[in-house]
């Protein structure tokens, strides 16, 4: 099981991958800063700068330690992915920052396909662990570079069904943008696209 330094250095990094403050109008988190939305800070009733309630401002006095304890809390032991194979922990930890429980359909849908028979419901539950155990124990790293396929491709689909987000999924150069890159962080070289099979399956975009 990863270490609780461990999961604090993934937060760490999450963090940094984040980056700092913004509120995109294009993006449905809206305010966001470290990676933490308004949305959660209201979700956790966090009122920061003291005046009753949880909005922007709140979100711009949010420090990184402050984003850090909330990943650790929320995103990683609330919803129980330290029951995973630690093989899984960085990956789904982050997407789960990134997604929500979509993070957590991506693999109970790759578990599915793998023949496994379990809800898609977005739970860490007895038979998603069990599930992803038996995957893990058979092949840990096809599981973490399958897993991290259909991150891609999950957010793939995502920037073809709306277009406001390829610019999430695609640079202005037309190179692999945020999303593309943040989800191969988590898979094996021999598995990244080349530029070439980027630009090939975005070019329906337009």
């Amino acid at each position: 099981m990863t270490e609780a330094s461990d999961v604090r250095r993934i937060a760490e990094e999450i963090v940094a991958r984040e980056g700092g403050y913004v509120n995109d109008p294009d993006d449905p988190g809206g305010a966001t800063n470290h990676g933490v939305t308004v949305h959660t800070l209201r979700r956790l009733g966090l009122d920061l700068d003291g005046d009753g309630d949880s909005d922007a401002a709140d979100v711009r006095h949010l420090t990184r330690a402050q984003a850090v304890e909330i990943f650790v809390d929320h995103y990683f032991r609330r919803p129980r992915i330290a029951a995973l194979p630690e093989v899984l922990h960085a990956s789904v930890f982050d997407m789960y920052v990134n997604a929500g429980t979509n993070a957590v359909k991506i693999l109970q849908r790759l578990l599915v396909q793998m023949g496994e028979n379990i809800a898609v419901d977005g739970v860490i539950g007895p038979q998603t662990v069990a599930a992803a155990q038996r995957a893990a124990r058979l092949a840990p790293e096809h599981l973490a570079d399958a897993y991290g396929i259909a991150r891609r491709n999950y957010y793939f689909a995502l920037a073809d069904r709306r277009p406001a987000s390829r610019k999430y999924a695609r640079t202005r150069k037309g190179g692999k943008g945020g999303w593309i890159r943040r989800a191969e962080t988590f898979i094996s070289p021999r598995f990244h696209m080349t530029e070439a099979q980027f630009r090939a399956r975005v070019a329906t975009w337009g």
